[in-house]
C-alpha cells in the first residue's frame, strides 16, 4: 500500500508546473491529464490485488495473538537513560567467577608463568561471558605492557580482526595497504618483546582462531590471551577452559529485583513471592534474560506480573536453554509497541557486533515512514524517544565513544547477539527484511514459499567481497543497506531495478566505487535518506541534485567529488540532514536556500578562509531556523570569525547540539571583536544540550553565555580557554545542574582553593577529560594542633581535588565520576612535590593519563608512573589505570 501512496504523490503530485505560455501550457495539461489517468488506473489495479495480503495479515495477526499483549506507554525523550551506565547490576553475581578466572591466568610456579597462557571462557549466548572476562581484563590489564579487547563474531573479517588488534594496541600506521600476512606479520613484530594481555571476545569458529593465534607471538614473558565462545570445540582449542554457570537463585533474584527498581539495589523492598520464582525458574540463570524480563516488568503493578509470565509465544530452537531464553526475550519484543516493534525489526539489517550510530539511524527509521510528527513535537524527537525506549528495555546496548576526529561524544547502540538472532528470525518470517551474508540467504527456511516471500522489501547486503547476483523481485525494495560489499557492475544492475526505495546506505571496506556504478541514483524518485561511506572516485553530484525528495544527505567519502557538493546545496531543498563528515574545498552557497535543514555538518579544507565567504555563510547560516545539530570544522579562523557567528547563533533558537572546530585557532589576547561577544549578543539558545568548542582557544572562560540558569539541560561540554579565573570559572561549571561528560583544555597554571561548598559541583558529571598544560596547584586547608594552615600539591587536572577541615578526612567531590582523563606536563610534576591524590572521587573506575615527557630523564617518567600506581592503589575501587607516553623522542 505504501508503494502505491508514493507513487501517487510522485507521478500525480509531483509532477513540474505547467509553461506560461498558452499552447505550451495546454499541451502540458493535457499530457498531465493522461498521465493522471493512467496513473490512477494502475492504482485502482494494485489495491485489488491487496486484498489478498490483508487477509493473510489478519490471519497472522489471529496465529500470533497480537491482541492479547497489552502494549506498554511509550516514554517521553531521553528518559532514564543514566541508568544504562549503571554498572552493580551488570557485575551481581560475578565476583566468584572473576576470581577464579584470574587464578587460572595467574597461577603456576615460575617456569610457567613465564609462558603464554590461553584461556577459554564457554557458555551459551546471553549467559554473561563478556561481561565476566570485560571485569578480569579491567582488573589486571594495568599489569601488562599493552592490551587489547576485540569482538570477532560469526563469519568474521579477518583482516579487519587484525586492524582492530593493532589499532587497540595503538599501533598508528597505514594499515589499509596491508594484507592479511602483513598484518600478522606487524603484528607479531609489535608484540615480540612486550608482555601483552589480549582478549578475543566471541570466536565461533576452530578455522579462524587458528589463524588469529597466528599473530599472537609466544614470546615467554607471560602474556595472556583470553577467548570467549559457545562452541566447545573452539574452546578446546586453549590451554584451559573455564565454563560458566547460570546465576544461582540468590543472585538472580538480587539482580532481577535490581533492575525492576530501576538500578536501585532494593532487595529488601520486594519480598520473595510465587510469581517473581515462576519467572526466575523460567529465565534459568541467565543474565540477558533475567535482565530482560525485569525491564519488561519496569512499573508494572505485581497482579500484572502473572499475565506476563503466561504469555509465553515464541516457538522452540532445539537446545532446552536456549529455547528458553529466547521465548522470554520475544516477551519482550511483543510486550513493545507496532511503531517499537518496527523499529527494533530494522536493526536487523546491521552486521553483528555493529557500532549502530543513533543519529543516522533515526533519519533511516524516519526515511521509512516509521515515525511521525505529532502536534509540538518533530519526527526526529519521536524518534528519538523510541530508541530511549528500546534502551531502557535492554532491547538494545547504549554506547557511547569519540568520533573519528576526536572531537565529540557520538551517541549510538549495540545489538546483542541473541536479540539480534531473534529480530533476524522474525524479519524473515515476516518478510520484512531480507539478509545475505557473503552471498548466501541468512534464515532461509521453509517459510520462503509463503506466497509474497519472493518480493523483496528491506535488502541488505554483507560481505567482504564482490556484489553477486540476485535473482528476487527487487522492484519492491524500501531500503537497501550494504556494508563491506563491493559496488561494481551488478551492483549497479540492481541499482537499476529499484522501483520505490527510500533508504539507500552503501558502506565500503576499502573497495573503490566508480562514477558509473551510482548513476541509477538519478532513477529513484522516492530516495529519502542517503548514505555514502568509502572509496568514491566520484561522487555522482548531478544525479543526486535530481532527488528532490531526499531528506537525508549523509556523505562520508574520499573523493574528488565531495566538493562540487556546495553547487548543489541550493538545489535540494527538502533536506532536513546535511552531513559532508570529509573536508571540502570551498565554503558553499545556498544553505540559505535549505529552510528544511534540522541537521548541518560541513568540514572545509582551506587553510586560510576568505572573510567575505565565512561572512556569507555565516549570514545565510542564520535563516536555518528549524536547526537542532550544527557541527562546523575549519582549519584556520580568523579572529573575528566567532563574532560572524554571534548574530546567526542569536537567530537559531532550537539548536540543541553545536561543534565548532579549528584545527590550528588560538587566540593569544582579548581582542576588541571579542569584547563585542562578551557585550551580552552571544547567548546560547536554552534548548542546547552539547556544546564542543575545539582547538579554538579563547582568550578566557566564556562564563558570560555559560552558566546555570541560561543551559539548564546542557550535558555535554568541551571548551578550550588560554586563561581560567579557578574559583569564579569552575563554580560556573559545576552550578551546571545536568553536565556529565567535560572536556577541559587550560593553556596557563590553575591554583585552587577549594571550599566547603565544592561538593554540591559537579553532581551528575560522570566523565571528565583535563588538559592543563601550565599545571594545577591546590592550596588545601586543614586543621592540627595549631589551628587552620595550607598546603600546596601538584594535582595535574584534578579540579577540586582538595582535602577537607580534617586532612585524614576527605570530603566527597564529584560523586558520579566514573571515567577520568588527565593530561600531565612532567616539566610541572617535577616542580611539585611529586603526589597525585584521586581517593576523593568515591566513584571512579577508569583513569588515563597522556604523560608529556618533554625534558625528562627515564628515571623521573617511571616515579611518575609510579606515584599514579600508588594512587590508583590506594583507592577504594581499584580503578583501572591506562598511561600513555607522548613526546618520548623529546626525552633526555
Amino acid at each position: 500500500m505504501e508503494d502505491i501512496v508514493d507513487t501517487f504523490l510522485v507521478r500525480v503530485q509531483g509532477l513540474e508546473p505547467p509553461s506560461k505560455r498558452s499552447a505550451k501550457r495546454f499541451i502540458k495539461k493535457m499530457k498531465d491529464v493522461f498521465t493522471k489517468v493512467k496513473v490512477q488506473h494502475g492504482i485502482a489495479q494494485e489495491i485489488k490485488d491487496i486484498k489478498e495480503r490483508v487477509k493473510e495479515i489478519a490471519e497472522r495477526r489471529d496465529r500470533y495473538k497480537v491482541d492479547d499483549i497489552t502494549p506498554a506507554k511509550t516514554v517521553g525523550v531521553d528518559p532514564r537513560i543514566a541508568s544504562q551506565y549503571t554498572e552493580a547490576a551488570d557485575l551481581v553475581g560475578i565476583d566468584e567467577a572473576r576470581e577464579e578466572l584470574i587464578t587460572m591466568l595467574t597461577k603456576g610456579d615460575d617456569t610457567s608463568m613465564q609462558l603464554q597462557r590461553i584461556v577459554s571462557v564457554v557458555g551459551f549466548g546471553g549467559l554473561g561471558k563478556t561481561t565476566l572476562v570485560k571485569a578480569v581484563y579491567d582488573k589486571l590489564k594495568g599489569q601488562f605492557d599493552c592490551m587489547a579487547f576485540v569482538p570477532v563474531g560469526r563469519n568474521p573479517d579477518l583482516k579487519k580482526v587484525f586492524k582492530d588488534i593493532l589499532i587497540a594496541l595503538h599501533m598508528h600506521f597505514n594499515l589499509e595497504i596491508l594484507d592479511e600476512r602483513q598484518l600478522i606479520d606487524k603484528l607479531r613484530e609489535f608484540l615480540e618483546s612486550k608482555r601483552y594481555f589480549i582478549v578475543m571476545d566471541d570466536v565461533w569458529d576452530t578455522e579462524s582462531w587458528v589463524t588469529i593465534k597466528l599473530g599472537l607471538v609466544k614470546n615467554n614473558i607471560a602474556s595472556r590471551i583470553i577467548i570467549t565462545t559457545r562452541i566447545d570445540e573452539v574452546a578446546k582449542e586453549a590451554s584451559e577452559v573455564y565454563k560458566l554457570q547460570p546465576l544461582s537463585e540468590g543472585n538472580s533474584r538480587k539482580l532481577f529485583f535490581a533492575r525492576v527498581s530501576g538500578g536501585e539495589n532494593k532487595l529488601s523492598d520486594h519480598q520473595p513471592d510465587e510469581e517473581s520464582d515462576k519467572i526466575l525458574r523460567k529465565c534459568g540463570g541467565i543474565p540477558l534474560a533475567v535482565i530482560t524480563m525485569a525491564s519488561l516488568l519496569v512499573g508494572k503493578p505485581r497482579e500484572e506480573w502473572s499475565k506476563v509470565n503466561n504469555s509465553i509465544g515464541f516457538g522452540n530452537r532445539g537446545n532446552q536453554q536456549v529455547e528458553n531464553t529466547m521465548k522470554i526475550i520475544s516477551f519482550s519484543y511483543y510486550d513493545l509497541t507496532s511503531e517499537l516493534r518496527t523499529c527494533l525489526l530494522y536493526l536487523s539489517v546491521f552486521p553483528e557486533d555493529h557500532f549502530i550510530e543513533k543519529t543516522p539511524l533515526i533519519w533511516m527509521w524516519i526515511a521509512e515512514g516509521f515515525v511521525h510528527e505529532e502536534q509540538g513535537t518533530s519526527s526526529f524527537e519521536i524518534g528519538e524517544g523510541y530508541f530511549n525506549d528500546l534502551v531502557n528495555r535492554s532491547m538494545i546496548q547504549l554506547e557511547e565513544k569519540t568520533d573519528q576526529w576526536n572531537h565529540e561524544m557520538v551517541c549510538g547502540c549495540r545489538v546483542h547477539d541473541m536479540v539480534l538472532d531473534l529480530i533476524r528470525s522474525i524479519s524473515f518470517e515476516e518478510n520484512f527484511t531480507r539478509l545475505v551474508l557473503d552471498g548466501n540467504k541468512a534464515g532461509a527456511s521453509s517459510s520462503s514459499s509463503r506466497p509474497g516471500q519472493g518480493k523483496v522489501r528491506r535488502l541488505a547486503l554483507q560481505s567482504d567481497g564482490t556484489m553477486r547476483t540476485h535473482t528476487e523481485d527487487t522492484k519492491q525494495v524500501r531500503s537497501f543497506i550494504s556494508h563491506g560489499c563491493d559496488i561494481g557492475s551488478k551492483g549497479r544492475a540492481l541499482l537499476w531495478s529499484f522501483k520505490f526505495v527510500r533508504v539507500l546506505t552503501i558502506h565500503t571496506s576499502g573497495q573503490r566505487i566508480e562514477h558509473q556504478h551510482l548513476e541509477p541514483i538519478s532513477n529513484l524518485l522516492h530516495l529519502r535518506c542517503l548514505q555514502l561511506s568509502g572509496r568514491i572516485v566520484e561522487l555522482p553530484v548531478k544525479e543526486i541534485a535530481t532527488l528532490k525528495y531526499l531528506q537525508t544527505l549523509d556523505v562520508d567519502t574520499t573523493t574528488d567529488g565531495v566538493s562540487e557538493q556546495a553547487a548543489i546545496m541550493g538545489l535540494l531543498t527538502q533536506l532536513r540532514c546535511l552531513r559532508i563528515r570529509q573536508p571540502i574545498g570551498i565554503i558553499p552557497n545556498g544553505i540559505g536556500k535549505m529552510t528544511s535543514l534540522e541537521e548541518l555538518e560541513i568540514k572545509i579544507d582551506y587553510f586560510h578562509v576568505e572573510q567575505e565567504a565565512w561572512r556569507g555563510f555565516t549570514n545565510e547560516l542564520g535563516g536555518l531556523r528549524e536547526l537542532r545539530v550544527l557541527r562546523i570544522t575549519i582549519p584556520r579562523l580568523r579572529e573575528d570569525a566567532l563574532v560572524h557567528m554571534v548574530p546567526a547563533l542569536r537567530n537559531l533558537h532550537k539548536l540543541e547540539h553545536l561543534l565548532l572546530s579549528s584545527w590550528s585557532a588560538k587566540y593569544e589576547n582579548t581582542t576588541e571583536t571579542w569584547k563585542e561577544a562578551e557585550g551580552g549578543s552571544l547567548l546560547l539558545p536554552r534548548r542546547l544540550r552539547q556544546l564542543f568548542v575545539r582547538m579554538i582557544f579563547l582568550p578566557r572562560f566564556p562564563s558570560f553565555f555559560l552558566n546555570a540558569s541560561r543551559l539548564p539541560i546542557l550535558s555535554h561540554l568541551s571548551v578550550h580557554v588560554h586563561h581560567l579565573e579557578a574559583q569564579a570559572d569552575l563554580r560556573v561549571l559545576g552550578e551546571l545542574p545536568e553536565l556529565h561528560y567535560l572536556d577541559l583544555l587550560v593553556d596557563s597554571t590553575v591554583e585552587l582553593v577549594p571550599s566547603d561548598d565544592d561538593a554540591c559541583l559537579f553532581r551528575k558529571l560522570r566523565r571528565c577529560n583535563l588538559y592543563w598544560y601550565g599545571g594545577v596547584r591546590l592550596m588545601s586547608r586543614y586543621e592540627d594542633s595549631g589551628g587552620v594552615s595550607t598546603r600546596t600539591e601538584q594535582l595535574y587536572g584534578s579540579m577540586l581535588l582538595g582535602s577537607g577541615r580534617n586532612k585524614d578526612v576527605a570530603p566527597t567531590l564529584l560523586p558520579s565520576l566514573q571515567k577520568l582523563r588527565l593530561h600531565m606536563n612532567l616539566r610541572d610534576f617535577k616542580d611539585s612535590n611529586g603526589s597525585v591524590s584521586l581517593e576523593y572521587f568515591t566513584s571512579l573506575h577508569n583513569v588515563r593519563v597522556d604523560i608529556h615527557c618533554d625534558d625528562a630523564s627515564a628515571a623521573e617518567v617511571e616515579q611518575v608512573e609510579a606515584e599514579l600506581r600508588r594512587a590508583v592503589g590506594v583507592h577504594p575501587n581499584r580503578p583501572t589505570l591506562k598511561v600513555v607516553r607522548s613526546n618520548e623522542y623529546k626525552m633526555i
